[in-house]
């Protein structure tokens, strides 16, 4: 691409305030971005004390319960089937043993067991979510 023409997409941008151009022409793509030291990025953030107040809200809640964990990566179902009753629901008292939801892997549905037993306090993954290994599916209060 000739000087010129760059000269003229730079023109271009600052007329019409782009901070950001890509073109192709002839099978050549060139892209240009414009960046101001004038403009910081913007950050959102809560001021200090009240994300410690979150969060110690958040550790006073799950102190006396219990997450049951995702043990695979996997999409997480409430479910043995669309439209069927739930596994658990909040406030179910489960046992050891007790399958509490599905977490289907490369096309195999994994019943998910209780190792302990209690009440249900929240469910924290939604229907149909994909979950990580680790990620924390529900939070029971031990009986």
């Amino acid at each position: 691409m000739e000087l010129d023409k760059l000269k003229e997409l730079i023109k271009f941008m600052n007329e019409n305030e782009l901070c950001e151009l890509e073109i192709e022409e002839e099978g050549r793509r060139v892209k240009l971005k414009k960046f101001s030291r004038e403009q910081p990025p913007i950050v959102s953030s809560l001021p200090e004390s009240a994300s410690k107040q979150v969060s110690s809200e958040k550790v006073e809640e799950r102190e006396d319960l219990i997450e049951i964990k995702a043990p695979m990566v996997g999409t997480f179902y409430h479910a043995p089937a669309p439209g069927a009753k739930p596994f658990v629901e909040v406030g179910d008292e489960i046992q050891p043993g007790d399958v509490v939801c599905i977490i289907e892997a490369m096309k195999l549905m994994n019943e998910i067991k209780a190792e302990i037993g209690g009440k249900i306090v929240k469910v924290l993954v939604e229907n149909g979510a994909p979950v990580e290994f680790g990620e924390p599916l529900f939070l029971v209060k031990p009986s």
